[in-house]
């Protein structure tokens, strides 16, 4: 018989009822049915140290006989057995040994795996739920500045990122065309004012008629209209600012030659800021569902909330946009969101057009009904609990999650106020079969303090 004790122990260990059955039937072993049945016992109980002493002690060689030769000689054939018994039972106390760590420590698991059941009930509270939303910034007003006429833009008087007022000069091309022009048109409409001066002597003399009169009006109201027309473009070669803003990258430099509608830079106004975010079809079902019917389709007004932005670096924004927002007209195919539009007072001049953030709707819910996430698992999509009832049977329950705090959800539906469900020790539970123990109940106050934990 080989046996093998380095790489398969605990192998061994599971084998010692059938080593010891096999021992029955070598008659070269001369077990005992004793010993046997000794084998099989120290086999379910290997930590037993009075039993493994018991076989240390009968290995041992028996002592001489005193009574000669005769007696010796079957002193020594009993040795020869005894030798032969001791070689199993050496064989056994090897196994056994081998056993006892493997042994202790299923003891060991067995009793972290032992965890006393707890429970709890929900809990009816007011909470505030935030929802976030990525977003997009961008300025109330923001423009592209063009040129208007063609020609060389002469020194220009701002700088990138400067803020200037309405009407300020921010670029200007050299006026010499238009002004001559200007002037030849001045002087076309001094002779139209003179032939018709000319004109009407003439028929108060009866000279010419009416028709003449009205003819030569006609010449001088057509001058008037080209010199308004010369002075138009020659204002146009002055580009100022349509309203207060900064002023963006400058495309040209001094000396540039333009044409009609090159692009020059950028004008921003940032005194309000324009914050977009998407928003799913059915939380948007939700808003106007809260706001209740209104005459006003285009702003949104959100119930008990609160608006926030979050910047890039983590810090909120210093203002809020209050509780109102702007809807779209239409829904994204695609995504199946829709536009919303918070509008942020910028009074410090912080926020810039195309930064990015965070927007952060606050909303307060009246009579929550609340449970902690750690209380609850999930199979494929859905949400469950253990409910206990009054006999302490444990069931398996879906719930459904209304919203999702950091450490507690606030449900729709599933549970109702005073249901007990198991809070710990689920992995003790057997979905229908009752409770060997009445679990502890911890009150919802105290479950709830100090949540830490996420639903696994």
């Amino acid at each position: 018989m080989t046996v093998e004790t380095r790489e398969q122990p605990y192998k061994l260990v599971t084998n010692l009822p059938f080593l010891a059955g096999a021992c029955r039937s070598k008659n070269d072993f001369m077990l005992s049915e004793a010993e046997v049945d000794l084998a099989q016992t120290l086999s379910l109980r290997p930590t037993c140290l009075a039993e493994l002493e018991h076989l240390v002690l009968k290995t041992r060689t028996p002592p001489q006989s005193p009574h000669g030769p005769v007696h010796e000689m079957k002193g020594n054939q009993r040795a020869k057995k005894t030798m032969k018994i001791s070689q199993i039972q050496f064989i056994i106390l090897a196994l056994i040994c081998l056993s006892l760590p493997a042994c202790n420590k299923q003891e060991e698991q067995a009793e972290s795996e032992h965890q006393k059941i707890v429970t709890t009930s929900p809990k009816v509270e007011d909470v505030t739920i935030t929802q976030q939303y990525v977003c997009q910034i961008h300025s109330q007003r923001y423009i592209e500045v063009r040129a208007l006429q063609e020609g060389y833009l002469e020194q220009i008087p701002v700088k990138e990122g400067q803020a200037v007022k309405a009407d300020e000069v921010l670029f200007k091309v050299r006026p010499i065309l238009y002004k001559t022009r200007l002037a030849a048109e001045e002087a076309e409409a001094k002779l139209a004012q003179l032939e018709l001066n000319n004109t009407k002597k003439l028929n108060e003399q009866q000279v010419v008629s009416l028709q003449e009169v009205a003819l030569f009006e006609a010449k001088l109201a057509r001058a008037e209209a080209k010199v308004a027309q010369a002075r138009a473009e020659l204002n146009f070669t002055e580009v100022k600012a349509p309203f207060d803003g900064i002023i963006d990258r400058l495309f040209q430099q001094q000396g540039s030659l333009v044409k009609k509608e090159d692009l020059l830079t950028t004008l921003s106004d940032n005194s309000v800021m324009w914050v977009y975010f998407n928003v799913p079809e059915a939380r948007y079902l939700e808003y106007k569902a809260s706001q209740g019917k209104t005459k006003d389709n285009t702003r949104l007004k959100l119930a008990n909330a609160k608006i926030e932005l979050v910047l890039a670096d983590g810090n909120k924004f210093e203002y809020d946009a209050g509780d109102t927002v702007t809807v779209e007209g239409k829904f994204n195919n695609e995504t199946g969101n829709i536009a919303f539009r918070a509008d942020f007072p910028n009074p410090d001049g912080l926020l810039r057009y195309g930064q990015t953030g965070t927007v952060l709707i606050h909303r307060a819910l009246k009579n929550a009904t609340i449970i902690p996430q750690r209380a609850t698992y999930e199979i494929l999509d859905k949400r469950y609990v253990y409910a206990i009832d009054k006999d302490n049977v444990p069931h398996q329950r879906e719930i459904a999650i209304q919203h999702e705090l950091e450490d507690i959800f606030v449900l729709k539906s599933g549970l109702k106020v005073g249901e007990k469900f198991v809070l710990e020790g689920m992995r003790q539970i057997h979905d229908g079969v009752k409770l060997e123990e009445e679990p502890e109940f911890l009150p919802p106050e105290v479950a709830l303090a100090n949540q830490k934990n996420h639903a696994e």
